[in-house]
């Protein structure tokens, strides 16, 4: 079985070979990283409607952590800011995405979201939040977003150091599936060709594990099979306190 997964990845890898020159010539990133906003419109649309309890659940929670001075949440990875509208009334969010294309519709989830309080929108990767300062936000929240970090690890790492004590870090991420099922073989497979159209997004990866053993106080985190497409069914939700 692994060598014909690995023959199968290969001509998934042949498939996509003018995608990866064009990304070898740096035309790729660019052009989609205009396109990627209108196709997640979309889709973020579709996962709120299958979603909507899940996320609802969890970030009924977020008031738990807030400080005296009321809540602040940063969410990396903010997209369009489909996270919005599960936000409690009168927080304030400071918003970071690596790609500044989606601007424009972070603005108007903000206008269309007046419970909440959008105090900016910075251009950054979770790796890097150094625009933040260290311990000035109750809570971090990551919704599908540590898929496609490039160092799952330097994220966590980040989220903790703004994080002031006593704060929260909010997921929901989807997860590899079993190793010994076909899902699991099928999103190894495609995994090739998947990177290049989900924005550099890692069906494969264990994020549960990177959380485990991150330094949190304490970890409430759950599995859970959800409604949307088999290759991103399987996620984990919940959070992790400093």
């Amino acid at each position: 079985m692994p060598f014909v997964r690995f023959v199968l990845c290969c001509v998934v890898e042949l498939l996509v070979l003018p995608v990866t020159v064009l990304q070898f010539l740096g035309v790729w990133d660019p052009m989609y990283k205009k396109v990627f906003p209108y196709l997640m419109r979309k889709t973020t649309t579709a996962i709120n409607d299958k979603m909507g309890k899940v996320k609802k659940e969890l970030f009924d929670q977020l008031p738990d952590f807030a400080s005296s001075t009321g809540l602040t949440v940063l969410e990396v990875g903010c997209g369009t800011g489909a996270n919005f509208a599960f936000y409690p009334w009168g927080c304030k969010v400071i918003c970071t995405d690596p790609n500044p294309n989606f601007q424009s519709m972070l603005e108007s989830s903000g206008a269309a979201n007046e419970h909440v309080k959008v105090e900016r929108f910075l251009v950054a990767s979770g790796e890097d939040l150094s625009p933040v300062a260290s311990g000035s936000v109750d809570a971090v929240v990551c919704t599908l977003v540590l898929c496609t970090a490039e160092n799952v690890d330097a994220v966590v790492k980040e989220v903790l150091r703004v994080l002031r004590p006593g704060g929260a870090f909010f997921f929901i991420e989807h997860v590899a599936a079993d190793n010994k099922t076909w899902l699991h073989f099928i999103q190894h497979v495609i995994q090739p060709a998947w990177r290049y159209f989900g924005d550099g997004c890692f069906l494969t990866r264990d994020t549960r594990a990177s959380l485990e053993k991150a330094k949190f106080s304490k970890l409430n985190v759950k599995h859970i099979v959800t409604p949307l497409m088999s290759l991103i069914k399987h996620q984990i939700v919940g959070y992790g306190v400093k």
